[in-house]
């Protein structure tokens, strides 16, 4: 699956804030502010910052499993895990 590229504005395209808001809101991607044709920042919705977010906490404790197995730590199967979490948390 592709991901769309961000989109570009040059900073001086940010006087007009409620469009702004607007387009981060509807935007699919993030919006990479430019200076002088540099990037200089990085703007997105509260909703897609959530996703990626979730997204990397994802990714990172994916990894710290693998790394884990990798290192030679016991498997544990479903039941074992959960009820070890259910006495953990008391649920």
């Amino acid at each position: 699956m592709t991901q769309p590229l961000p989109k570009i504005l040059p900073v001086n395209e940010l006087k007009n804030t409620a469009n702004i808001m607007k387009t981060c809101k509807e935007s699919p991607v993030p919006i990479v502010i430019t200076k002088n044709g540099y990037g200089e920042a990085v703007m997105m919705s509260v909703k897609l910052y959530e996703e990626m977010f979730a997204k990397m906490q994802t990714a990172a404790l994916i990894n710290a499993g693998l790394e884990e197995a990798e290192s030679g730590a016991a498997p544990m199967d479903g039941k074992e895990f959960f009820d070890s979490m259910r006495s953990k948390y008391g649920k």
